[in-house]
């Protein structure tokens, strides 16, 4: 099932003010230490949520490049997607039976503003074709970050655009999860929100 979309930003500060003002309220998170990252959260209902994720000015340069292609970005952007799963390392060898390679799990950590240490696991597929195939993520007996996330964000719709949508097919079913996907030019995801201020879509 959905656990949460990934907008990634090169200035989080002026990105969490411009959702803002457009009806998306965000707490903040926390950073990702040795990353150069913190990030900003919006739940979304059905332990779902959005993250605003950027560089965190309070770290040194981390020693490799943000995640997310942070480095790169000139503009915000729905950059991914992640699945969560009862069982990372099951899900991850039956996505691999099935002829996905959904990557290498990875131990992750940060601390929310309260003090209470969040620890996961995820994996990041070799090729996202763009960002529409998901990474997976298993938050094991961790307190799941989309309960204690701003509220008043509901999520209407989420698809994908890529030029060849036929070849997602065999790896969303290999991952046991479904997405939308329209012949475009170019990858990308789509995601629309209700919020009190109205409809709002990211992309």
């Amino acid at each position: 099932m959905l656990d949460h979309l990934v907008y990634a930003t090169p200035d989080l500060g002026r990105t969490v003010d411009d959702l803002a003002e457009r009806g998306i309220t965000l707490s903040p998170g926390g950073p990702h230490p040795g990353l150069g990252t913190r990030n900003h959260l919006a739940a979304l209902g059905e332990n779902a949520f959005l993250e605003v994720i950027g560089p965190d000015p309070e770290q040194p340069e981390p020693a490799t490049r943000r995640p997310f292609g942070i480095d790169e970005l000139t503009a915000p952007r729905l950059v991914t997607w992640a699945i969560q799963v009862p069982d990372l390392d099951a899900a991850l060898d039956r996505a691999r039976a099935a002829g996905h390679e959904p990557g290498d799990v990875v131990p992750m950590s940060r601390r929310r503003p309260d003090s209470v240490l969040l620890t996961w696991r995820l994996a990041f597929p070799p090729d996202d074709r763009g960002g529409l195939v998901p990474f997976v993520i298993g938050w094991g007996d961790t307190p799941h970050p989309s309960h204690t996330a701003a509220t008043g964000t509901r999520l209407v719709s989420l698809r994908g655009e890529h030029p060849d949508p036929a070849s997602l097919v065999p790896v969303f079913a290999a991952l046991d999860t479904e997405l939308a996907v329209t012949e475009a030019a170019e990858p990308a995801l789509v995601a629309e929100f209700a919020t009190a201020s109205g409809k709002v879509v990211l992309k």
